[in-house]
């Protein structure tokens, strides 16, 4: 794997090249050299993965970014498989934790047991939200029966027409900010019912076991990226950029700080507001122009706390839980094991974490936590946060999934995937189902690779006539 461009080096040229060295651009080089299409594939980082990362505390590796894979997330797994990467089971094992209104509770299951009153009316809410759900074509959302009523709302003025009780508004609230990295009020119904459908429902969404959570990958979910590249070898170049995209009739121009690359396709893989960064000639269609100003991520940060052991599972604690003030709202027990040491992790709130310097950071954190499991957790061996910000991240900064706002994907929904002349687009923001995960983007990087292979075959085809 090259680190960059030779800037003294001739012009390139491939059949295929691909931006970005993610999932979905890692998976369609891999497709396309297995059909013996030649490929170069560019990154803007310094490293490959996206938006999987890894980071180390108290000597264990974490997940920065990406994390879980369902059983039912099969091309994933099969890639980790034939990587030689292995899978965790989450943990889950106990009582989970739930600070709400001020006052701390334990509860087994998904779903919270606040009360009786409380528990029905989330109930009552999740099934209108699958029976809407059900109504979404999970491949072009913009067709869905009503889609233009879905669209024009956001999820929290539909819990606001629901008369969702507060506590149900707070649960809804943590399922937002940890899905599209925002607010109910910040996102379109039509854009998050479509996600509910993609990722296989709430219940599949939320759930550890037989759920989205119920595995980690053991060496982390970069590490396959990191060995699919080594693979792919100098075919995989990063530190980067790719600064425009030009094409006529016979092929494209990638120009990057230091080459030109020739090909006769590309595959774009990067999020869609980040097409904004890259000049094309011929300009995007109205549309596609459209999706790189709508389509943001979301915000959503996250923070690793250590210690010497994961004494809450001794209290009969799964090290689950659920908050809805300050900037963690969520934590899971990420630890190698009884033995130690404990590692809890932490999805914080951008808006009330980033901002702070990183000592005032893990204040918060580790009081919080104090809140949540005890005094106990007030000593910790070692902390590490990633803030997913333009600083820290400016290739596609901020959540795992785009914040897209009403009026918005009836509009430009259905150029999120449409080719741009030789420019297909890949990437887990232009998958159907899956769309959101890590799954959806391999997917996305293999049907991608397909049906350019085929029309790199047909241009051969012609000039051999």
């Amino acid at each position: 794997m090259s680190k960059s461009l030779e800037r003294d080096s001739k012009a390139t040229s491939v059949d295929v090249v691909i931006v970005g060295a993610g999932f979905a651009g890692l998976t369609a080089a891999e497709r396309l050299v297995n059909t013996g299409v030649s490929v170069l594939v560019v990154e803007g980082r310094d490293r490959v993965g996206g938006r999987a990362r890894t980071g180390e505390v108290a000597g264990v590796q974490v997940d920065l970014g990406a994390t879980w894979v369902s059983p039912r997330h099969t091309a994933i797994r099969d890639l980790a498989s034939r990587l030689g990467c292995t899978t965790t089971s989450q943990f889950d094992e106990g009582d989970n934790v739930l600070w709400m209104a001020g006052q701390r509770s334990t509860y087994t299951g998904t779903i919270p047991e606040i009360s009786p009153e409380a528990l029905e009316d989330v109930g009552r809410i999740q099934m209108a939200l699958e029976e809407l759900t059900s109504t979404i074509n999970v491949d072009a959302a913009w067709e869905s029966p009503d889609a233009g009523r879905l669209d024009a709302i956001s999820f929290g003025d539909w819990l606001d027409q629901q008369q969702a009780r507060t506590s149900t508004r707070a649960l809804m609230s943590i399922l937002s900010k940890v899905q599209w990295g925002c607010g109910p009020e910040d996102v379109s119904l039509l854009h998050a019912l479509r996600y509910i459908r993609a990722v296989g429902g709430i219940d599949h969404m939320l759930s550890v076991e037989g759920g989205q959570n119920q595995d980690r990958i053991t060496e982390t979910t970069q590490e396959i990226a990191r060995r699919l590249a080594q693979q792919l070898g100098d075919r995989v170049v990063v530190g980067t950029p790719v600064r425009r995209i030009t094409q006529d009739d016979s092929g494209v121009t990638v120009s990057t700080d230091s080459e030109e690359i020739n090909a006769k396709y590309a595959i774009v893989t990067t999020a869609p507001s980040h097409r904004a960064d890259i000049d094309f000639q011929p300009a995007l269609p109205d549309k596609a122009e459209g999706v790189t100003k709508t389509w943001h991520l979301g915000t959503l940060s996250k923070a690793f706390v250590a210690y010497e052991k994961p004494f809450w599972r001794s209290s009969g604690l799964s090290g689950e839980a659920l908050t809805d003030t300050g900037p963690v709202f969520i934590t899971f027990d990420v630890s190698p094991d009884d033995s130690g040491p404990g590692v809890l992790m932490t999805f914080c709130d951008p808006r009330v974490f980033d901002g702070f310097n990183s000592e005032d950071r893990r204040g918060r954190v580790i009081q919080q936590l104090v809140e949540l499991y005890g005094p106990q957790a007030g000593i910790p061996i070692d902390y590490v946060d990633h803030c997913w910000s333009a600083e820290s991240e400016p290739f596609a900064p901020g959540g795992p999934n785009p914040a897209v706002a009403p009026y918005t994907y009836v509009s430009y929904g259905s150029a999120l995937a449409e080719p741009h002349g030789r420019v297909h687009w890949a990437g887990v923001e232009t998958a159907g189902e899956w769309a959101g995960t890590m799954n959806g983007a391999v997917l996305t990087g293999q049907q991608a690779a397909e049906r350019v292979a085929q029309r790199v075959a047909g241009s051969a085809d012609k000039g051999a006539r």
